[in-house]
């Protein structure tokens, strides 16, 4: 018996989780992304964390994601930098 993922109605706030090294540039990066594929989020609602020896970071991007198509172009791009080990 096959069970189908639950669909996501559109729109919805839709954290996204993108983890990689600590530097400005993958700050800058993963913003400048989220700007150009979800303009408006907030970011005052963003949270960025780092790892226990600060080799790494994660930030938590929370928008309002309009279709699965654009979550896929946010993370084909987020994906592309080289800068980013993973999108949860």
């Amino acid at each position: 018996m096959s069970v189908d993922p639950p669909k996501i109605i559109f729109p919805c706030p839709y954290p996204i989780k993108v983890l990689g090294r600590a530097d400005d540039a993958f700050r800058v990066t993963v913003l400048s992304i989220f700007d150009r594929y979800a303009p408006g989020f907030s970011r005052d609602n963003v949270v960025i964390k780092d790892s226990k020896k600060g080799t790494f970071q994660s930030i938590t991007v929370t928008i309002e994601a309009q279709s699965e198509a654009q979550l896929r172009l946010i993370h084909q791009e987020l994906m592309g930098t080289g800068l980013v080990s993973m999108v949860i």
